[in-house]
């Protein structure tokens, strides 16, 4: 099943195309410190549902940025993981978080800024 709309053919319009979206970004850079599993990374993103998760996941496994495993266990385990394409996007997303805060400070918004830590959940036991 095919759930992605065709990508433009201007390589700056497909890259926003495949990145873009409200949890695609904080999906991937969850997953550039390894597999997860779906209960893992509901746990870590603050605010995601179940049904987008799954939804983004696979839009970016169709695009060939994660790849899901499933192990034969009771229950079933299912982990999903960065691709070598996933985690090409590491310097990307490491400029694009540095061009969003430089903007903001541009604009007199540097107050409006939040930290990671505001979505993405430390995996750390306390």
């Amino acid at each position: 099943m095919k759930i992605t709309k065709e990508l433009s053919g201007l390589p700056i319009e497909r890259a926003l195309g495949v990145i873009s979206g409200r949890w695609k970004a904080i999906i991937i850079y969850v997953l550039l410190s390894g597999p997860k599993r779906i209960c893992e990374l509901e746990n870590q993103i603050a605010g995601i549902s179940q049904k987008v998760l799954i939804e983004q996941l696979r839009v970016l496994e169709e695009h060939g940025l994660v790849t899901r495993q499933s192990f034969p266990e009771e229950p079933q385990r299912v982990d999903y993981s960065l691709s070598p394409l996933g985690m090409s996007l590491n310097p990307l997303l490491s400029l694009l978080y540095e061009w969003g805060q430089h903007h903001a400070e541009e604009l007199q918004e540097a107050e409006k800024i939040l930290p990671c830590e505001a979505v993405v959940r430390s995996t750390t036991k306390k």
